[in-house]
C-alpha cells in the first residue's frame, strides 16, 4: 500500500480536519470523536491511510484527546521541536501525509514506556477491527484490543 498526501486527500478533509492537519490546528479538548472510541481498530491518518495507532495502545488520560503510549509503525511518525505559545513541546506529525497529529509528553504510564501520544481526533481515520481487512490493513490485526 503507498501513503501520500495528495490535492485529492486534501480536498475532502472537512474544514476542521484542514485546520488541525494543514495549518497545525487543535481541537477543542473533549469534542473529538475518538477520545471515547473503545472498539478494536487501528487509526490512520485521514490524509495520506498511513497506519498510525492500534487500539492496543490507546488509554483513558483523561486530558480530552485521544491518547496512544506508542505509533503502531514509528517510522510513520515524526518528531519535531514546537516552541510555540511560549512552551518547549515535541509536535508529532505523520510521515508520509505530513499531517500534524498532536504532541508526545513524558507522563504516560511508566509500565507502557511512559510516553503519552495526546493526538487531535481531525487528524485520524479510526478503522474497525473487522473492516481492517478489506481496507488493506491485515498485517496490523494482532496489534488492535478493545481499550479497557
Amino acid at each position: 500500500m503507498t501513503y501520500a498526501k495528495t490535492e485529492e486527500a486534501i480536498a475532502r478533509l472537512t474544514p476542521e480536519q484542514y485546520r488541525v492537519t494543514q495549518q497545525n490546528g487543535t481541537e477543542r479538548p473533549f469534542s473529538g470523536e475518538y477520545d471515547g472510541e473503545k472498539r478494536a481498530g487501528i487509526y490512520v491518518d485521514v490524509v495520506s491511510g498511513e497506519p498510525l495507532f492500534a487500539s492496543g495502545d490507546k488509554f483513558d488520560a483523561g486530558c480530552g484527546w485521544p491518547s496512544f503510549t506508542k505509533p503502531i509503525e514509528p517510522a510513520h511518525v515524526t518528531e519535531l521541536r514546537d516552541l510555540t505559545h511560549g512552551m518547549v513541546r515535541t509536535e508529532v506529525r505523520s510521515a508520509h501525509g505530513d499531517s500534524h497529529l498532536g504532541h508526545v509528553f513524558p507522563d504516560g504510564p511508566p509500565q507502557h514506556g511512559g510516553l503519552r501520544y495526546c493526538i487531535n481526533s481531525a487528524s485520524l481515520r479510526f478503522i474497525p477491527r473487522e473492516e481492517m481487512e478489506a481496507q488493506g490493513y491485515a498485517q496490523y490485526l494482532d496489534q488492535v484490543e478493545d481499550v479497557t
